[in-house]
């Protein structure tokens, strides 16, 4: 069942992030709406599979204690996996012309993206193991 799990959010990963990369280039006016990934956040996605047990253990906690929990799991996420793949030339994102970046790898201006992103995955992962 990991596996699977490993496999469903990496794949729902990938989804989201061509989606909103496609919805950040309405603002460059492009309006084919071209998104994009990588193959390497397959399985830094595919990690938030690690967010079931954490959702258990916060089910009864509000939504702002869950949605902070899971945005600083994936700012943490993001920042190790970042550092690593900068560490070897690898890494496919480069916030470094963002005002609110850490070491170009984590933007802090996406802290609402990630809560709700958390929050999402909680919601589709619970439906996922239920069915």
């Amino acid at each position: 069942m990991m596996k699977k799990r490993f496999i469903f959010c990496g794949l729902l990963g990938w989804c989201l992030e061509i989606f909103w990369t496609g919805l950040k280039s309405l603002q460059r006016r492009q309006m084919k709406l071209m998104g994009h990934s990588s193959i390497w956040m397959f399985p830094i996605y595919g990690m938030a599979f690690l967010f079931a047990p954490i959702s258990r253990l916060l089910r009864k906690k509000s939504i702002w204690v869950r949605g902070s929990v899971y945005a600083g799991g994936i700012f943490l996420t993001e920042y190790l996996s970042g550092m690593f793949l900068k560490k070897r030339g690898i890494c496919p994102w480069d916030y470094s012309h963002a005002r609110l970046n850490v070491k170009g790898v984590i933007r802090l201006d996406y802290a609402p993206v990630w809560f709700l992103t958390g929050l999402l995955y909680e919601k589709l992962l619970n439906k996922f193991m239920a069915s």
